[in-house]
């Protein structure tokens, strides 16, 4: 079955979004819409306006008409070449301490790019609000399964949203610098867990915040 104009812009729409690795609804809030405006349009139930697609656009950071047309219908536009229709994203981000990490807030981030002496690229998709952080320590050395020894350089997203396994960087609020460790939600209580079972499991209860995802891990051999 084919898909008719307001799907076609819909799974467009969606795509950009998973890219970046924004929910329907913080994407929705960041508009200033209610949290299912979203998954309509994703869904073709309701037709993207222009003035509506301006506003998406300016939040993923793309072109409007990224969101409205596919490549085929610009290049049949007048005047119009070919263009690269990808979503735009940063690929290159800082290293920071576990304390730098530890004071990040989604207002304003806790460092000076004049201070940060390494940075790395990414070789994934991500939003714009990225850093690399060290793994310090062996609490997410695991002799099998997933494994993250120290001196491992992670990737941390601070846009994308966690659930139940994922790889979070976190800060608890009796602790100065920010810590690596697995989050898991069982039986409606959240831990921070680590991949090492020599270490203790840490009860999530109003005492931490998560900081943001690891999407990337690097292990440094020189």
């Amino acid at each position: 079955m084919s898909m008719n104009k307001k799907q076609e812009v819909g799974l467009r729409l969606k795509q950009f979004r998973e890219a970046q690795g924004i929910s329907q609804k913080t994407l929705a809030e960041k508009c200033g819409w209610g949290a299912s405006r979203i998954g309509n349009y994703e869904a073709g139930v309701r037709s993207i306006n222009l003035d509506d697609a301006e506003i998406i656009a300016s939040v993923l950071k793309i072109k409007p008409y990224q969101i409205l047309f596919d490549a085929s219908e610009i290049e049949a536009l007048p005047n119009v070449g070919q263009i690269d229709i990808q979503p735009k994203f940063q690929n290159s981000f800082p290293l920071l301490s576990s304390v730098q990490a530890g004071q990040w807030t989604e207002a304003c981030e806790a460092y000076s790019l004049d201070e940060i002496d390494e940075w790395y690229e990414a070789t994934v998709k991500t939003s714009e609000r990225c850093f690399w952080l060290r793994v310090q320590g062996d609490s997410m050395t695991s002799p099998s399964g997933v494994s993250v020894p120290e001196g491992t350089l992670v990737l941390v997203d601070t846009e994308k949203e966690h659930g139940n396994g994922s790889l979070v960087v976190a800060k608890l609020t009796d602790v100065n610098e920010a810590t690596f460790k697995k989050f898991v939600s069982d039986g409606g209580q959240d831990y921070l867990k680590p991949l090492n079972k020599d270490y203790k499991t840490v009860p999530i209860n109003g005492n931490c915040k998560i900081i943001g995802v690891v999407v990337e891990a690097r292990l440094r051999l020189i």
